[in-house]
C-alpha cells in the first residue's frame, strides 16, 4: 500500500474507510500493478465502494488485458446491475462482442441479447444515445440469406428505432434523422405516413432532453458514494443516504410495485446495514400490506443486531405485536425483554402506558410502575412518568408520597426537576400551606448545588409569587415585568450584583419558571451562558457634579498629546485655531452660552489673498460662488446692488466702529442675539473697508470677528 494512503488512513485498520484521496492514490498504485497483485486493492476498495463504476471498470479491464475471460465475466455479474453507468456496460458490450465475434450466427444471437439485456437497464439513461446507434449499426450489419431474413431484419431495425427516438438522450436528434432516411430508402411512399406518426412523440423527447440536459451537465459521474458529511457532493452518488433509498422505495410502492418496494429496501438494508430508521419503514410497508411474519422478522433481527437501541427496538415490537397479536403476546414479551441487561426504564413506561390507555387496566399499569421503581428509583425520568400516571388516577396521596420516596434518596444535583414537578404538583392541587412549606424546603435542599447556589433558603421574592399564580400561559403580570424579572432572577443566578445594589439577591431557581410555564420567559433570557460581565467595583456613580471636562497631556508643548498634534497639523489653519480655542469647561453639559461667546470672540487667522477675484479660505469653496467662513453660500453682489451697499457702508462707518469699541471693552454679553448683531455690524464695516482698499471683489472677515459669524460680508467694485 502506498505510504500516502497508509498516512491518510485509507483503507488502514482503524482508518477513515471513506477517505476519497487515499482512495485514489490506491486506485493509481494498483492501475501500475499486475492484476494479481491488483485484485486485492482493488477488492478493497471496492468493498467501500460498491458503486464506483470507475473502480469496477478499472478492475474488469485489467482482466481483459490478461485476456482472463472468466474472471471478467465473473465481475462483470457482481457490478453491473449495482452501477447502470453507461461506460461500464459499454465496456461489458465490448468484452461481449469480441468473445462472440468469430463464433458465427450463434455468437451473434448471443451479441444481439447482450445489447437487449443492457438497454433493458441503461437505455432510459440520457447518455444512452452510443448505444442505440451502436446496436442499430449492429443489426443492420448482421448477414442475411434470404428475402424473409431480410424483411425481419428491416422490421427489427425499424423497431429499435421506434424506440430509441422516444427516449430523450444527447443523440436524440441524430437518430431521428437516421430514421428518416431508412424509411425514405425503404419506401417513400410508407415513410410520410410512419414519420408524420411519430414526429411529436421525437418532439416530446427532445424536449425533455433539453430540460433534463440542465439538471445532469454539471454532474461529476466518478463522484465516490460516501455517508452524508454536509458536502455538496454527497448528493451526486446517494448510495449511503436513508432518506433516498427510502423515497425510490415509496415511489414503487406508491404506483403499485409493492414487491419492487421490497426489493429495493432489501437493497437499502445491505447498502446501509445500520440504519434503523430503514429497517422500521420496512416493517411497517410489510405489515401495512398484511405480511405479519416478514415483519416480525425484521422487528426480530433488529433486536438481534443493534444493541444500542435495544429499549427502542423492545418497544416498538411490543406495539408490533400487541397490535398484531394481541394482548398476551405483548405481556409475554415484556416480561422477557425486561430481564435484559440493556433494558432500561423507557421500556416500563411504556409498557404500563399501553395497558393503561389502551386495555383499560390501571391496576397492571400501577403494578408495572412498582415493579420498575424498584429498579429505577434513581431515574428522575422515571419517578416524573410514574407521578403524571398517579396524577391521572387522582391519586395525589400516592404522589406526595412518591415525591418523598424518591427525594429521600435522590442527590440533590438529580433531584432538580423532582423539586420542580413536586413544586407544581402543590401548586395545582396543594392548599397555600403544603404550597409554601414544599417551595421552602426545595429552596433549603437546592441551595448548596451548583444550580442555586445563589439563593438563600430564607428568602422570598416577587419571582415566586409570579410562579405560584401563573396558569399555562396566563401570566399575573405584563410582559415588561416578567422580562424584568426573569432578567433579575438570572443576574442573581449567576452572581452578578446590580449597580445600585437594590437587587443584590433575586427570587427562587429558574426551575420555578419551568413548572408554570418557562417557555413564557425563557425568550426574554440571555442565550449564551458564556457571558461577559463588567468590572463593577471599577464603576463610578454618575454624578455631573463630579465629571470634568476633556484633559490633554503634557506631553507635548502645546499640552495636547502626540496623537491630537498629528492630527491637528492636518486640519485647515482656521479649523485647529478654531479647536485650540474651545475652553475646558467643567461637567459634561457645558454653558452653550459661554461657548458661543468664546466663540464670537475668539480671533481666527485671517484668509491670505483676500485681495485676488474668486480667493476663498480654506473652508471655502472654488470659483465665483461657494461657502464663506461662517458656513454661508456667497455668491457675488450684482453691480448694481455694489454702488448702493458702498454708500450705505460709508455713511455708517464711524458709528459701527464707536460701537465695536465699546463691545469689546464690555464683560462677555449674555444676551446673544444682541452679540450676533454687534458682531453682523461689524463684519460689514471691515468688510467695505477692505472693498474700498483693493478695488476688485473679496471675501474679508475682521480681526476680532468671528470666522461663523452667521452672515455673509462681500463686496465689489
Amino acid at each position: 500500500m502506498p505510504e500516502e494512503a497508509k498516512a491518510s488512513g485509507g483503507g488502514g485498520d482503524g482508518g477513515d474507510i471513506y477517505n476519497v484521496q487515499a482512495a485514489e492514490i490506491l486506485a493509481n498504485e494498483a492501475r501500475l500493478l499486475p492484476i494479481n497483485e491488483a485484485a486485492p486493492i482493488y477488492e478493497k476498495l471496492l468493498a467501500t465502494f460498491p458503486t464506483a463504476a470507475k473502480y469496477w471498470k478499472q478492475y474488469v479491464e485489467a482482466y481483459i488485458a490478461a485476456n482472463n475471460d472468466e474472471a471478467t465475466k465473473q465481475i462483470f455479474s457482481r457490478c453491473l446491475l449495482n452501477c447502470l453507468h453507461i461506460n461500464l456496460w459499454r465496456c461489458y458490450i465490448n468484452f461481449i462482442r469480441r468473445v462472440n465475434d468469430k463464433r458465427g450466427s450463434e455468437g451473434l444471437d448471443e451479441t444481439k441479447k447482450a445489447f437487449d439485456f443492457m438497454l433493458n437497464y441503461v437505455g432510459n439513461d440520457a447518455a444512452s444515445g452510443p448505444v442505440w446507434m451502436e446496436y442499430i449499426a449492429f443489426l443492420k450489419s448482421m448477414p442475411v440469406m434470404t428475402p424473409q431474413e431480410e424483411s425481419h431484419r428491416m422490421t427489427t431495425v425499424r423497431k429499435v428505432y421506434q424506440k430509441a427516438i422516444l427516449v430523450p438522450t444527447n443523440h436524440v436528434e441524430l437518430l431521428w434523422k437516421d430514421y428518416e432516411n431508412f424509411e425514405n430508402t425503404v419506401s417513400r411512399t410508407l415513410a410520410k405516413g410512419v414519420l408524420s406518426e411519430y414526429q411529436p412523440k421525437f418532439n416530446s423527447a427532445k424536449a425533455v432532453y433539453r430540460e433534463r440536459k440542465k439538471y445532469i451537465d454539471d454532474i461529476d459521474w466518478n463522484v465516490l458514494a460516501i455517508p452524508p458529511t454536509g458536502s455538496y457532493k454527497c448528493l451526486m452518488y446517494l448510495y449511503h443516504h436513508p432518506d433516498i433509498w427510502y423515497d425510490y422505495a415509496m415511489w414503487h410502492a406508491n404506483n403499485g410495485s409493492v414487491d419492487s418496494a421490497a426489493k429495493i429496501f432489501q437493497r437499502a438494508l445491505k447498502a446501509i446495514p445500520d440504519s434503523e430508521v430503514l429497517k422500521y419503514a420496512f416493517a411497517e410497508m410489510e405489515e401495512a400490506r398484511g405480511a405479519m411474519q416478514v415483519a416480525k422478522t425484521i422487528y426480530e433481527s433488529l433486536i438481534a443486531e443493534n444493541s444500542s437501541a435495544t429499549s427502542l427496538a423492545h418497544i416498538q415490537f411490543i406495539r408490533f405485536l400487541r397490535r398484531t397479536e394481541g394482548l398476551e403476546a405483548a405481556r409475554k414479551y415484556f416480561l422477557d425483554a425486561r430481564k435484559s441487561p440493556s433494558c432500561t426504564y423507557h421500556v416500563y413506561v411504556a409498557y404500563a402506558t399501553m395497558a393503561f390507555c389502551l386495555d383499560k387496566d390501571a391496576k397492571v399499569a400501577q403494578s408495572v410502575f412498582e415493579a420498575g421503581l424498584k429498579r429505577f428509583m434513581h431515574e428522575p425520568g422515571y419517578i416524573l412518568e410514574y407521578a403524571d400516571f398517579l396524577c391521572h388516577l387522582n391519586d395525589d396521596r400516592n404522589v406526595r408520597a412518591l415525591f418523598e420516596r424518591a427525594l429521600s434518596l435522590l442527590p440533590p444535583e438529580k433531584s432538580i426537576e423532582v423539586w420542580k414537578r413536586f413544586v407544581q404538583f402543590e401548586q395545582t392541587y396543594g392548599d397555600l400551606s403544603s404550597m409554601l412549606k414544599v417551595e421552602q424546603r426545595r429552596k433549603e435542599a437546592l441551595s448548596r448545588t451548583s444550580e442555586d447556589n445563589t439563593l438563600s433558603a430564607l428568602e422570598n421574592t416577587l419571582y415566586d409569587v409570579v410562579s405560584r399564580y401563573s396558569y399555562m400561559d396566563l401570566w399575573p403580570c405584563s410582559s415588561k415585568e416578567l422580562d424584568y424579572l426573569a432578567r433579575q432572577e438570572w443576574l442573581a443566578k449567576n452572581n452578578v450584583k446590580s449597580v445600585d445594589k437594590l437587587s443584590t439577591r433575586s427570587g427562587s431557581s429558574m426551575l420555578d419558571k419551568g413548572s408554570v410555564g418557562l417557555s413564557a420567559s425563557a425568550r426574554f433570557l440571555p442565550q449564551s451562558a458564556k457571558v461577559v460581565r463588567p468590572e463593577t467595583s471599577q464603576m463610578v456613580i454618575y454624578d455631573p457634579r463630579q465629571m470634568k471636562g476633556p484633559e490633554f497631556s503634557a506631553s507635548a508643548p502645546s499640552g495636547y498629546t502626540k496623537e491630537v498634534e498629528e492630527i491637528l497639523k492636518m486640519l485647515p489653519p482656521s479649523t485647529m485655531s478654531f479647536i485650540k480655542n474651545l475652553p475646558a469647561i467643567e461637567g459634561p453639559s457645558p454653558d452653550i452660552d459661554v461657548v458661543l461667546s468664546v466663540l464670537l470672540q475668539s480671533t481666527l487667522p485671517a484668509v491670505q489673498n483676500a485681495g485676488k477675484a474668486g480667493a476663498t479660505s480654506d473652508l471655502s469653496g472654488v470659483g465665483k460662488s461657494g461657502l464663506n467662513q461662517n458656513g454661508s453660500v456667497h455668491r457675488p453682489p450684482r453691480d448694481g446692488q455694489s454702488s448702493r451697499r458702498k454708500d450705505t457702508q460709508r455713511q455708517g462707518g464711524k458709528e459701527e466702529e464707536d460701537a465695536a469699541a465699546a463691545q469689546s471693552q464690555a464683560a462677555l454679553p449674555r444676551d446673544i442675539f444682541r452679540l450676533r448683531q454687534i458682531q453682523r455690524s461689524r463684519g460689514g464695516l471691515v468688510a467695505a473697508g477692505a472693498s474700498q482698499s483693493a478695488g476688485s471683489s473679496a471675501f474679508s472677515f475682521s480681526g476680532g470677528g468671528s470666522a461663523f459669524s452667521g452672515d455673509q460680508s462681500a463686496s465689489t467694485e
